[in-house]
């Protein structure tokens, strides 16, 4: 009786993928197994296959030679044979090893010291020209007593749990898994006499020291990578990261919008009617901002170059000045009469003098004039 085609037996196309491949065996695996079918011969035979078929597709250089020849150039048709529990169990530890935790008993995992997050309040003058300064952080560090081994004598023994491989082979279930071995951590050793200061993990509690140099330009949320600055690693494995993020106070004069710095301007109304000079502060010092007569409130003037030195290129952003015109208040007799005799004077010439209010009110009365009102 001639083989199925292995494409065929797995459901799956001839382009498909390792990864297709693998959840395509993992779907039939879970149905088929022998476990669950011990008294049925003919899905057992159909495990088998789909075991060969997966072990064939998932060799490079074996699926290459059928994708040519088929099963005649395969000696023996991939070696098939009922799986005994050894093939079953690595093949399992294959499908099955990124969901319990990894792959194959020798490997073992670089445990690493967990990443720090840490955050640094700085002013809009310190995010815009750079700072420097030293941060202190409560953290994990090397135990300087053992020089983080965690061995008070330095020395080490293999793990008799494991066997010095560092992982243990587990049955969850109809399934064959490996994780990592519980008295070592995953290491394969132990040791024999524990540093009496860290208990043998290495690493101690303390408050650490750290200098951040923070570059001109950065921003409020923007985040520096110091490596090797977190947390230690147990028993001398490698520190994690310390991830510096900025957090920019608000500043009682400007607003920061990308490269570009915003602001409000009052002036007085004597100042927009009649225009004039006024001195407006930048972050580099004080600017002269000109005035034209007429100003309006709202009316933005830009301040080339008084920005913000962007940090990923050369190029410096602008300060925008908003102008508002600030009515006066609390004025005495005097202050109150002059307005009096402005206004009589405006009277009958509100089109020369006040253009956006009349026009206003040209709208309002046609807006009356078509409802009737």
């Amino acid at each position: 009786m001639s083989k199925r085609d292995y494409y065929e037996i797995l459901g799956v196309e001839k382009t498909a993928t390792d990864e297709e491949l693998k959840k395509a065996f993992r779907r039939l695996a879970m149905k088929l197994h022998p476990d669950r079918n011990p008294d049925d011969p003919a899905t057992q035979d159909k495990f088998k296959e789909a075991k060969e078929a997966y072990e064939i597709l998932s060799n490079a250089q074996q699926r290459a030679v059928y994708d040519r020849h088929g099963h005649a150039g395969l000696s023996g048709g991939g070696g098939g044979g009922r799986a005994g529990p050894g093939d079953l169990g690595d093949i399992f530890g294959d499908i099955f090893g990124d969901i319990f935790g990894g792959r194959g008993a020798g490997a073992q995992r670089q445990r690493r010291g967990a990443d720090l997050r840490y955050v640094f309040e700085l002013n809009l003058e310190e995010a815009v020209s750079g700072v420097e300064r030293e941060i202190s952080l409560p953290t994990l560090v090397s135990c300087h007593h053992c020089n983080s081994s965690g061995s008070a004598d330095g020395k080490t023994s293999t793990c008799k749990t494991c066997a010095g491989h560092g992982r243990v082979r587990m049955q969850n279930g109809i399934f064959s898994i490996q994780q990592a071995c519980p008295t070592c951590g995953g290491s394969g050793k132990v040791i024999a006499n524990p540093c009496t200061y860290c208990h043998g993990a290495g690493r101690l509690e303390e408050e650490k020291i750290v200098r951040v140099k923070v570059p001109a330009g950065v921003d409020h949320g923007d985040r520096i990578r110091l490596s090797g600055e977190g947390e230690a690693g147990p028993a001398g494995s490698s520190a994690g990261d310390l991830y510096v993020e900025m957090a920019v106070k608000e500043h009682p004069i400007f607003k920061r919008d990308g490269d570009d710095l915003y602001c409000e301007i009052p002036i007085r109304i004597t100042t927009a009617s009649l225009g004039g000079e006024m001195k407006v502060p930048t972050l580099d010092g004080s600017a002269v901002l000109k005035i034209p007569d007429g100003t309006q409130t709202g009316k933005t003037f830009r301040l080339r170059g008084k920005g913000v030195q962007s940090i990923r290129s050369n190029n410096k952003g602008d300060l925008m000045c908003r102008v508002v015109v600030e009515t006066p208040i609390r004025l005495n007799a005097e202050q109150r009469d002059l307005l009096a005799q402005l206004e009589t004077s405006l009277t009958g010439e509100s089109a020369d003098h006040s253009p956006r209010s009349s026009s206003w009110l040209d709208s309002v009365k046609d807006f009356f004039g078509r409802i009737g009102a």
